[in-house]
């Protein structure tokens, strides 16, 4: 089988995890992703992943209005710890050998990350989780994702959503909402569509590094993005 990519990182958002909860880890949900991403390193892809804390803790959510902005980002950066924690649980399940590293020190749970290792356990054909963002506040899980991605020689990020890609207003909202097939950067930051922050989109613009926005629980979705279907939209230099 020919594949368009074959070294990719995934940026899994904390609130995919949900499913249909209002909060926290639904198994059934996690599972159906680790399989999803056990079919595509089968394929011999070599797999990055970038996972959020929004479902357990947000650093700039209500919850966090009245807290020290650092000490909320940093309390954000733990929870997308527990969230890799619980997907290397999945991941391992479904026969993945999976390393988590973190950005932040706590050996006793995980690897800190060291690029050299990270880009060996790839070579070894181990999904390697990323957690705790970049390790600094005011950078976001978005902005760690397109880092990491240029850190690891990825060819592609792959956005994973609950939507089938991006559109020029709220689909839930606006029945209208048209989608659009491919979009370069400026696009996204002049119009301000809300696929990833202003900082990761700038980076990956002045990386040349493609945006795959996809829907998660489209079953078989991140095999045909890998085998070179059209799924979802992509973000690119040229849109033509």
């Amino acid at each position: 089988m020919e594949l368009k990519y074959k070294r990719v990182l995934l940026k899994l958002s904390g609130e995919a995890l949900m499913g249909e909860s209002g909060y926290g880890i639904d198994v059934d949900t996690v599972n159906f992703i680790a399989r999803e991403i056990k079919e595509v390193q089968e394929l011999g892809v070599k797999v990055g992943i970038v996972v959020g804390g929004g479902n357990i803790f947000r650093g700039v959510s209500e919850a966090s209005k009245s807290m020290d902005r650092v000490t909320a980002d940093y309390m954000g950066m733990l929870a997308t710890v527990i969230n890799a924690l619980a997907l290397q649980d999945a991941l391992e399940n479904h026969g993945c050998a999976t390393r988590v590293q973190t950005s932040i020190e706590m050996r006793q749970i995980a690897e800190p990350f060291i690029r050299r290792r990270a880009m060996r356990h790839l070579e070894k054909d181990r999904v390697v989780i990323f957690a705790a963002g970049t390790g600094n506040p005011y950078f976001t899980t978005d902005t760690a994702a397109t880092l990491r991605s240029s850190e690891m020689n990825a060819e592609v990020v792959l956005k994973a959503t609950k939507v089938d890609g991006i559109y020029d207003s709220d689909p839930k909202k606006n029945p209208c909402a048209v989608k659009y097939e491919s979009i370069n950067y400026l696009q996204v930051l002049n119009e301000g569509l809300k696929v990833m922050d202003s900082t990761a989109i700038s980076m990956c613009m002045d990386n040349a590094m493609p945006i795959i926005v996809f829907n998660i629980y489209g079953k078989g979705n991140m095999k045909k993005i890998i085998t070179g279907e059209k799924i979802g939209t992509i973000v690119e230099v040229d849109n033509a």
